[in-house]
């Protein structure tokens, strides 16, 4: 486990529920007790967790949703982590992955296949664009996550008794745990304790003198972003952005969740402004980071010193503009690595970091070359209680991971790309300078050669690479039978 993890009120807020629903939750709340977590009554502003649960395939009336109507029925300062408990028959589940399955296979998607109770009439497009990416089951888990108005859902399938719970959340998260196993209430627990025991670091702050325009102008880091962006789209990293408004019909939904984000970001090195400069935010206004220009960039100079954001310096005549929110585990990482000195071939002569540029995306790693590419594992505890989007603890545990990485650590090694799985959420590529090379190019040249195998298929848990015959490393990894099956 986390060495972090700490000490939770949880509340259970009765919603619609079948009886195995109800006693799924009894028993989370007795080895919430177990663990010495405290279980109360009824929320209050002590309240971490808020545990309720509604139908399968009956919406939730939004007005009536307790992640927009929480705060104001119990008089609540903040807003507690909601957990959706909803219980899906065996039949039911399998029938609707199957169902997605061959919906996916149609191109352009029939709307058709996509008509559910309580979804927007352009919802189709958000499903099957999620099943490209994720397979069947994102499709079914954004379906849930709409009608039960809640972003983290524990699905929990089964008839007469549960067979596994799926762990959903905003980035399309859907690690399992088996109730065939001895610790399957605990292994529960544990996952919603890791959740909210971390914090974000969104938290960005502007500081500094503004950028002069006619310096920014000068600068060849802001049009080599776009070419990169450009160019990463083309391979198919970045998948669409996806707006709420197009999945459900939700007035309230500002007041709760961003009403769209993207998925992905990357930031390169700026010698002469000994910065980051960095992919803005998708959750403030739609981003395409595969057609970004140079207003859709943000400068990053540092991490603030209770690395709850970063430190972000304003570019002359342009608004405030904020990174994305990978900005604190994107800057913060060097500081555990080397810096090496640019030499004249550069036009400058400037200490940076070992790292240029770095990516990061809701996408796998199927193999590598490892004679060109070097993977850095997370440690271990995120293998099993992966940790959410944005927060400090995720970013301390990619620090960790490419602080082991020899190649960087040794900036002769001949490997020029570096990369650490995040389970359930995604990839971080770390590329070194290169003479010759724009930003990211190494990238995306390693992606055309075979030397780096992009894949949608991201792990829910441990993993490991295992070499092949044809000399590069393939992805081994704990995967659910039926999410296999339909892959």
């Amino acid at each position: 486990m986390h060495s972090w993890l700490r000490h939770i009120c949880v509340a259970a807020v009765p919603g619609a529920a079948t009886p195995l629903a109800e006693g799924l939750i009894q028993e989370l709340l007795r080895f919430f007790q177990l663990l010495g977590h405290t279980v109360q009554s009824a929320p209050d502003d002590r309240t971490d967790v808020i545990l309720t649960s509604a139908r399968f395939g009956e919406p939730v009336p939004w007005r009536e949703a307790l992640l927009f109507s929480a705060r104001r029925r119990f008089g609540l300062s903040h807003m507690p982590t909601l957990y959706t408990l909803v219980h899906v028959p065996s039949s039911a589940f399998h029938r609707l992955l199957d169902h997605f399955q061959v919906a996916l296979a149609k191109e352009p998607p029939d709307p058709g296949d996509y008509v559910f109770p309580g979804l927007a009439p352009q919802a189709y497009r958000v499903l099957w664009e999620q099943s490209r990416r994720g397979g069947p089951i994102l499709a079914l888990e954004r379906l849930v996550q709409a009608q039960a108005k809640s972003i983290r859902v524990l699905l929990a399938v089964g008839d007469e008794r549960p067979e596994a719970v799926y762990h959903f959340d905003l980035v399309g998260a859907y690690p399992r745990s088996d109730a065939q196993a001895h610790d399957f209430y605990e292994d529960i627990a544990l996952r919603i304790v890791t959740t909210v025991s971390t914090s974000e670091v969104t938290y960005h702050q502007t500081v500094g003198t503004p950028i002069p325009q006619d310096l920014w102008e000068s600068l060849s880091t802001p049009a080599s972003m776009c070419v990169a962006g450009q160019h990463l789209g083309e391979r198919g990293f970045f998948t669409e952005m996806v707006r709420i408004a197009d999945l459900v019909r939700v007035p309230a939904v500002a007041d709760a969740v961003a009403e769209q984000y993207s998925e992905g970001c990357f930031a390169t090195w700026e010698p002469k402004l000994s910065a980051l400069i960095a992919t803005v935010t998708g959750s403030a206004r739609p981003v395409d980071k595969g057609k970004i220009t140079e207003n859709d960039l943000a400068v990053i100079v540092g991490v603030r010193p209770d690395k709850r954001g970063a430190l972000v310096r304003p570019v002359e005549g342009r608004g405030e503009v904020f990174p994305s929110s990978e900005a604190v585990e994107m800057m913060d990482m060097d500081s555990e690595l080397p810096t090496i000195e640019l030499g004249p071939a550069w036009g400058i002569s400037s200490p940076v970091p070992v790292v240029r540029s770095k990516l990061h995306g809701h996408r796998g790693i199927a193999a590598y070359d490892p004679r060109r590419v070097e993977f850095v594992p997370m440690d271990a505890p995120y293998y099993y209680y992966p940790v959410s989007c944005a927060t400090g603890a995720q970013a301390l545990g990619i620090k960790a991971a490419f602080a082991r990485s020899e190649a960087l650590r040794a900036p002769d090694d001949p490997r020029q790309i570096v990369f650490t799985i995040l389970p359930g959420h995604g990839v971080v590529l770390a590329e070194k300078w290169v003479q010759g090379k724009a930003p990211f190019q190494v990238i995306w040249e390693a992606m055309d050669a075979g030397y780096l195998q992009v894949c949608s298929s991201i792990p829910q848990g441990p993993m490991q690479y295992t070499l092949g015959p044809d000399g590069l490393m393939h992805l081994r990894a704990e995967t659910d039978p039926i999410v296999q099956r339909l892959r």
